[in-house]
């Protein structure tokens, strides 16, 4: 009777790894995988650099807000041209900037030849606008 081939492999902790001597004049010894370190090299920044620069070419939608308010239907099925939507904020305050809809800083209007802009006068703390992109 054959013994089956899975006999044939010692499996026992001293000979893991290695055919039995029995089995014909083979052996087979198993080594453990080599693998490059991926630590970071001389001047190839910190880790958490590298992984800030895999976000940098992201495109991310920027709205300004100059306001908000509530209105009720009828108001708003009634709106038309030159209608006028007050909001809650005077036109002296800042206006939000939200970048993929979470504020992250706050600006004055300005007008740049025949365009609008935002000049930033506050930012949001850092470590609260990082965790605002991701959420």
């Amino acid at each position: 009777m054959q013994e089956s081939a899975s006999s044939d492999i010692n499996t026992s902790a001293a000979g893991a790894g290695v055919q039995d001597e029995t089995a014909g004049d083979l052996a087979l010894e198993v080594q453990s995988a080599q693998f490059q370190s991926l630590e970071p090299t001389a001047g190839a920044g910190s880790e958490k650099d590298r992984k800030l620069d895999l976000l940098m070419d992201l495109t991310l939608p920027v709205a300004i807000e100059l306001g908000r308010t509530n209105m009720l239907i009828r108001d708003i099925l009634d709106l038309q041209r030159g209608s006028v939507v007050e909001f809650e904020k005077l036109a002296s305050e800042p206006v939000d900037v939200l970048i993929n809809g979470k504020k992250m800083a706050e600006g004055e209007v300005v007008v740049i030849e025949k365009h609008f802009g935002i000049r930033i006068t506050n930012l949001v703390d850092t470590a609260d606008r990082v965790k605002g992109l991701g959420k």
